[in-house]
């Protein structure tokens, strides 16, 4: 993953971290068809995100373990 790419990863979980955000919200801000900017493609795939809800729910966008965790660390490493 290029250094681009991952503070934009950064950015993409910070911005899910600050408050719920619903998939379709998500999607508007985050969806590209550039293969070269594939943010909340690659935080799925590397479990960063999930989806969580029902079909009585709006689907929210939730940071993983794994995605608070990078968040944090990333937070340390720039102090």
């Amino acid at each position: 993953m290029s250094d681009a790419l991952r503070l934009l990863t950064v950015q993409f979980l910070a911005w899910v971290a600050e408050r719920p955000r619903t998939y379709a919200e998500t999607m508007e801000a985050w969806r590209t068809s550039c293969p070269r900017l594939s943010v909340w493609e690659d935080a799925t795939i590397a479990g960063l995100v999930r989806l969580e809800g029902n079909a009585e729910r709006q689907t929210m966008v939730k940071l993983t373990a794994a995605g608070q965790a990078a968040l944090e660390s990333q937070a340390a490493a720039a102090r």
